[in-house]
């Protein structure tokens, strides 16, 4: 799904787009929690959505921003969110899931649920106010939430070594007095364990434990991003042939007999022919309603955007050449 939408954007059919490569091991996070647990994410964990049933329709129709968009339109691709699935729509700007992770695990906590929060987000990320704020916050009122940080090495464009002189962002989780622990994230088993306890630990004594997972991006920030201004080619390709997280995985199930080169081939055939085909209806759909401009930010209407909304109709009909409206769904 990733190498498909990355190019779509690429061909301008879609307009923003971002890879997981590299850090494909996160999944494992997401085995270790229940469907309960409430998922604050950043942008790379369209896994955690997945796994919770999120479907490749789902997702295709939210990046094309068409009328079958739960969204609406209103977000930048990949800003993925479920209700449904109890995960909190994603946002742009830095850090802000991180206080807001801690408030909802103290909810939960006070309304006596067995879940907690999980939120993720990258190291440079942690160098935001909202990072110190939110850790703080969670371990002053002992909050169910577990923070898992992504450290891949280089933010959106600044090499770590930039970012921190300290010992990554594990050591800040000990400053708190939040139980702390770093593991290859290139690792799903690793993951998915510390995930497990970690979860334990929050759920079962009501206190915030902090997961610093080492990974590498071995992908572009974003569409918008050329990461060979900022590092070696050569180190990308040399740490994607040998640290690559799925081919770990696949040689070790292949060395357990669970997996072979056959499966593999048929696997990677029929995913890419299913993903184009939910590829190709999205992109044929319409855009979502005009009237979505208005809706949803309050439970009615009021009277200036019912004025807004009429004017806009107005305008529509008075001047059809310039507001053509055959590419959005009928209201």
């Amino acid at each position: 799904m990733d190498g498909i939408l990355y190019d779509a954007q690429r061909q301008g059919r879609i307009s923003f787009y971002m890879t997981h490569y590299g850090e494909e091991a996160m999944i494992g996070s997401a085995i270790a929690l229940t469907s309960d647990d409430v998922i604050f994410g950043q942008y790379r964990e369209a896994f955690m959505l997945l796994y919770r049933g999120f479907t490749v329709d789902d997702m295709v129709n939210q990046c094309f921003s068409n009328d079958l968009d739960a969204g609406k339109g209103r977000q930048m691709p990949i800003h993925y969110g479920s209700k449904k699935l109890n995960f909190q729509t994603i946002s742009s700007p830095l850090g802000t899931q991180i206080p807001q992770a801690s408030g909802a695990a103290y909810a939960l906590k006070l309304s006596g649920s067995n879940a907690c929060t999980i939120c993720f987000f990258g190291e440079g990320a942690a160098s935001e106010g909202d990072f110190h704020a939110g850790l703080n916050m969670a371990a002053t009122l002992k909050c169910p939430v577990i923070f898992f940080c992504r450290n891949n090495g280089f933010a959106i464009s600044t090499p770590s070594s930039e970012q921190y002189v300290g010992d990554g962002i594990a050591s800040r989780g000990i400053g708190y007095g939040i139980e702390t622990i770093r593991v290859d994230g290139n690792d799903i088993w690793a993951i998915y364990n510390a995930t497990k306890a970690a979860r334990q630990i929050a759920v079962e004594e009501n206190r915030p434990v902090l997961i610093e997972a080492m990974t590498y991006r071995i992908g572009h920030h974003s569409t918008s991003d050329d990461s060979t201004k900022y590092r070696d080619r050569k180190e990308v390709e040399e740490r994607a042939q040998f640290d690559n997280p799925i081919t770990r995985l696949r040689r070790y199930m292949e060395s357990k007999g669970y997996w072979d080169a056959e499966q593999e081939d048929a696997y990677r055939k029929q995913a890419r022919k299913d993903i184009l085909k939910s590829f190709s209806a999205a992109e044929k759909r319409k855009k979502p309603a005009v009237k979505h401009l208005f809706t949803d930010v309050y439970d009615e209407l009021t009277p200036n955007l019912i004025r807004q909304e009429k004017e806009l109709e107005e305008l529509i009909k008075k001047y059809p050449e310039y507001y053509n409206t055959d590419d959005y769904a009928s209201s």
